[in-house]
């Protein structure tokens, strides 16, 4: 509410890209992967609420965000070890969809190519809801493995300019020392991006802010934990 129009547009941004990726997925004749595209998000979803950190940072600093500060923010902090946590994230991204992909294809073969099939098999045979089961633990392993180094490294690696060894190690340690907290925000995030994945991703414009900004507040509340031990 203090920044709606900087926090509509970033989040219109993102929701009209899972639009493309989900038409290309389609176009390609690879409708079983728009699901996993969806929920892949998580892994990503700290790395892309940067410019979130940005609009947080100005409110913080200066009482108001401005488009232009937070364009410049958010492209300044390509210049220090924030890269290498968008590569790593991304990495895992890519490592979640061969997995979602190789699961699909050798539970329901040829069948996977065709997606009303696929959807029927998945939800009325005993393969179908195996594949669920496996798809979805393999995917929140993933998630909480990606999840622990991130969620607090990327907004530290944004506000700070320190090594990405240093930020992933405070990411695990407060993780580490407060597993219930941090697991319950992680399948938050989930739960957020399956809503709005069924309201055909429009709901995603609210969903992201809200993710953003609490990373955020998240993050400078882990900082004054750390800085009292």
């Amino acid at each position: 509410m203090a920044a709606p129009v900087q926090s509509v547009a970033i989040a219109s941004l993102y929701t009209l890209g899972g639009w493309l990726l989900f038409a290309l997925a389609v176009s390609l004749d690879l409708p079983y992967l728009v699901y996993p595209l969806a929920m892949g998000f998580a892994l990503v979803a700290p790395f892309v609420a940067v410019a979130f950190y940005a609009v947080s940072r100005q409110l913080e600093t200066a009482g108001r965000a401005t488009i232009g500060e937070t364009v410049r923010l958010t492209l300044d902090a390509r210049h220090r070890d924030l890269r290498w946590m968008a590569l790593i994230t991304s990495f895992a991204f890519f490592i979640w969809m061969d997995i979602a992909a190789m699961l699909t294809l050798g539970f329901f073969g040829a069948a996977a190519l065709d997606f009303a099939k696929l959807v029927s098999m998945i939800f009325t045979t005993p393969e179908g809801w195996t594949f669920l089961f496996v798809g979805h633990l393999m995917g929140a392993v993933i998630a909480l493995l990606v999840f622990s180094v991130s969620a607090i490294s990327i907004p530290l690696l944004f506000d700070r300019d320190i090594d990405v060894m240093t930020a992933m190690m405070t990411s695990v340690r407060f993780v580490r020392a407060n597993p219930l907290v941090m697991v319950m925000w992680c399948a938050t995030i989930a739960m957020a991006i399956a809503i709005s994945l069924l309201s055909g991703l429009v709901l995603l414009c609210v969903a992201l802010p809200v993710i953003g900004y609490a990373t955020w507040h998240l993050y400078r509340r882990a900082v004054a934990g750390e800085a009292h031990q």
